[in-house]
């Protein structure tokens, strides 16, 4: 997968200019991991009068497939042999637009304190892109390019084959891309229109895709013909984000018409006069109530055990105070889930060194478990049939034995606060009990008592004079002592066929 940007100069404005304003070395061949390879920076020439950088990347094929699972080219006609044959290391593609953006993150900003009025200026630039391929042919990249002030597009279709021209040509093109722009204008239109041209994106289209859409898009996108199309592939085709986007680019061409700023516009709502307080979600509360008590406990490796969805495993790698984040659950969609909310196919290599997802029943021992600070149960135990929660109890605090273990779990006496909730019902119907606030103490006094640990209680959310908090809260922590027995219940829950609960616990009030 290959691009170049070429510059002429003079004398006076020297063409090695390019390497200032892409903040890269004309003498030297530079390197950069990325999540699917590795990026190569290097100058084929660089005197005064001209000078051309070129992006290699070289695409693992290993990494592409471990992970690319169900993302990017996963609903194209051609994914049946998708992980096995395709383009992925030779033609341009979402791929190469995330090296552009992770390689020249600087020149895509215009930010150059070297040279500040060149950063600023048009420079005659020539881009090429040997292989890039082109769903909807030459007529659509000069569609999408001709708007952004190139004087020159050129869009040559490859053939299938040379020596048989009979079999016609192939979707991919050689674009030449000539004229005066700035070159972080150049840069972030091929960010965004590479994977328009592909129509695929390699990960999960999340939300904020859109900010980085608007963001690339700043002067260009609000006003280009083709931008419908732009966006709807940009964002993968997904109508909610499209519809969002949309319409945010309505307000910067109102605002743009009238010579406004979008804030002048967007202006229906007063927010300095609006001084409500919104409520903060139980789900936030219990986060922000687990976080607080494992940095008092001081710890750093922590479990987030029947972790679901992802949502505490997030919270906690976005605090540096813990180093390493393992979350475990027995659903393997929940764990997809997960790892597409924590965008594990495209997070740095420190940050991923971080975080572990691992697929296991917590009624079972796991030596991997072992060793950790800290462990935490949140909404889960309620989860679990009453027979089965002494195994759960053994593999925690028997056998993983971290030093903390943080448990949250529904006050059912709180229920009759609800008013949706049904006199009688539990919270979620997964929900296997709930304890009222003596049953939970009793439970964790019993625990703590067994294996050696102390406990102590909070409440999470507002604390009610007559029935508690909606959420109760215990936090072990290991004394030593006794590391318990186990009995035949244990044995029996232990080393029977099942796997445990077969449905994650819902991060829901």
């Amino acid at each position: 997968m290959f691009l170049t940007i070429r510059t002429t100069g003079t004398p006076q404005r020297p063409a090695t200019d390019l390497g200032f304003l892409l903040h890269k070395h004309p003498g030297k061949a530079q390197s950069f991991t990325t999540a699917h390879g590795t990026a190569h920076v290097l100058y084929p020439e660089a005197d005064v009068e001209r000078c051309t950088a070129a992006l290699l990347l070289e695409v693992d094929p290993v990494a592409l497939v471990r992970k690319g699972r169900g993302k990017g080219r996963g609903g194209a006609p051609d994914a049946a042999l998708a992980q096995y044959v395709n383009d992925r290391p030779y033609a341009a593609s979402s791929l190469l637009a995330v090296a552009l953006a992770k390689v020249f993150t600087t020149a895509l900003h215009g930010t150059c304190a070297a040279l500040p009025e060149r950063a600023a200026a048009p420079l005659p630039l020539r881009i090429e892109i040997p292989a890039l391929p082109a769903r909807g042919g030459p007529g659509l990249v000069t569609r999408l390019f001709e708007p952004l002030g190139w004087t020159s597009v050129t869009a040559e279709p490859v053939a299938l084959d040379p020596e048989f021209p009979a079999w016609g040509d192939s979707r991919y093109v050689r674009l030449v891309l000539e004229g005066e722009l700035r070159l972080a204008d150049a840069l972030n239109q091929l960010y965004v229109l590479l994977p328009v041209l592909d129509d695929a994106k390699h990960y999960w289209v999340a939300p904020d895709e859109v900010d980085k859409l608007l963001r690339a898009g700043d002067g260009w996108l609000a006003g280009h013909p083709e931008r419908e199309l732009i966006t709807s592939r940009y964002l993968a085709h997904r109508w909610s984000l499209t519809r969002q986007a949309t319409e945010r680019l309505a307000l910067v061409r109102l605002a743009e018409a009238d010579g406004l700023e979008v804030e002048d516009v967007d202006n229906a709502v007063d927010e300095t006069t609006d001084t409500e307080e919104r409520p903060v979600p139980l789900a936030e509360q219990r986060r922000t109530a687990i976080l607080g008590a494992l940095g008092t406990a001081g710890a750093a490796r922590v479990l987030d055990l029947g972790c679901g969805q992802g949502q505490l495993v997030q919270a906690l790698l976005k605090d540096k105070r813990f180093t390493e984040v393992v979350g475990v659950d027995v659903s393997a969609r929940a764990l997809s889930v997960a790892a597409r909310r924590l965008r594990l196919d495209r997070m740095g290599e420190r940050q991923a060194a971080r975080v572990t997802l691992l697929q296991g029943a917590l009624t079972y021992t796991d030596k991997r478990l072992a060793g950790y600070d800290a462990a935490v149960l949140s909404e889960v135990v309620e989860h679990v049939d009453p027979p089965r929660l002494p195994a759960l109890e053994y593999a925690v605090f028997g056998s993983a034995r971290p030093r903390t273990v943080v448990v949250t779990t529904p006050n059912v006496e709180y229920n009759v606060r609800w008013e949706s909730l049904p006199a009688g019902h539990v919270r979620h119907s997964d929900h296997r009990f709930e304890w009222t606030r003596e049953e939970f103490r009793a439970w964790a006094a019993r625990v703590a008592g067994r294996y050696g640990y102390a406990a102590v209680f909070a409440p999470v959310g507002p604390d009610d004079p007559e029935v508690g908090p909606p959420t109760q809260m215990a936090v072990f922590t290991r004394t030593g002592g006794d590391t318990g027995t186990r009995t035949d219940s244990d044995m029996d829950t232990e080393t029977s066929t099942g796997n445990g609960p077969d449905t994650t616990k819902e991060d829901a009030a």
